[in-house]
């Protein structure tokens, strides 16, 4: 099972860029977050003629999910459930060939001082009660997206400098791994480039920042155990960022066996 995260800050003018990886290089999954298209207008037309059936929760202008598959997702559920909804489109969960795929695109938190902020790591807190809630650390399950966090110094282009800045500040350090140690997920990305620096986000404001390796890792795959030991790649595509009218994300990829 080949599944991948992008960012594509507002699907529809991302779109081709989109299909063409999809052409290219033929994922089972795609989770996609910041679609910023309320839901009649999501382009859904073009991924099922690519062979993707796709499930979508959007709203207008900010946040949006779609989990594209090309086996049709069972069991989906959007949002945390936790009677404290929001409105914010911020988290998709599916089964796909029996393995739980929960898309999430975390609050970027603006500044550490900053309401945002406080509602990003009380955002994690709800997250890791909806995992324990309905999952279980020993079901195959895949958590992706967006997560806005930079884990370790190896995931930003200048640590000394950054330290503290929202992404990269111990609060969200904590918040993070208050959520992966409770079902014991693995950065994927992680297990298999240890301690390769490499990013998936370059803010469009820094002028060539990805050929002057100026960005974040704030995307990831993390699997619970059963997901983690099947794992077998993952990389991260940079060439869409250069493209024409990119996203400030790239594409990143994890590769698994075959889940039985």
């Amino acid at each position: 099972m080949k599944i991948a995260s992008f960012n594509a800050n507002g699907i529809r003018p991302r779109t081709e860029i989109i299909l063409n990886w999809l052409n290219k290089n033929s994922p089972d999954i795609l989770c996609i977050q910041e679609t910023k298209v309320q839901d009649p207008d999501f382009p859904s037309k073009p991924f099922e003629e690519a062979g993707y059936r796709a499930v979508y929760w959007g709203q207008k202008t900010y946040n949006g999910m779609a989990t594209l598959s090309l086996i049709e997702p069972q069991n989906v559920r959007f949002g945390f459930g936790d009677g404290l909804e929001d409105n914010e489109a911020r988290i998709i969960a599916a089964e796909v060939n029996d393995v739980v795929i929960v898309n999430t695109y975390v609050p970027q938190g603006q500044k550490p001082d900053s309401e945002k902020f406080r509602y990003k790591l009380e955002w994690f807190g709800r997250l890791l009660n909806y995992f324990q809630k309905n999952f279980s650390p020993d079901m195959p399950l895949i958590w992706l997206g967006d997560l806005n966090v930079a884990p370790s110094h190896l995931d930003v282009y200048d640590p000394e400098r950054l330290y503290g800045s929202v992404c990269y500040h111990p609060d969200e350090h904590s918040a993070l791994t208050m959520v992966m140690a409770s079902f014991g997920f693995t950065d994927i990305y992680r297990k298999h480039k240890p301690n390769e620096k490499a990013y998936t986000f370059w803010d469009y404001r820094i002028p060539n920042a990805v050929k002057r390796g100026l960005g974040w890792r704030i995307d990831h795959i993390l699997a619970t155990r059963p997901m983690a030991e099947k794992s077998v790649k993952s990389w991260i595509d940079v060439e869409p960022r250069l493209s024409p009218k990119p996203s400030d994300h790239t594409f990143l990829v994890a590769e698994f066996q075959e889940h039985n």
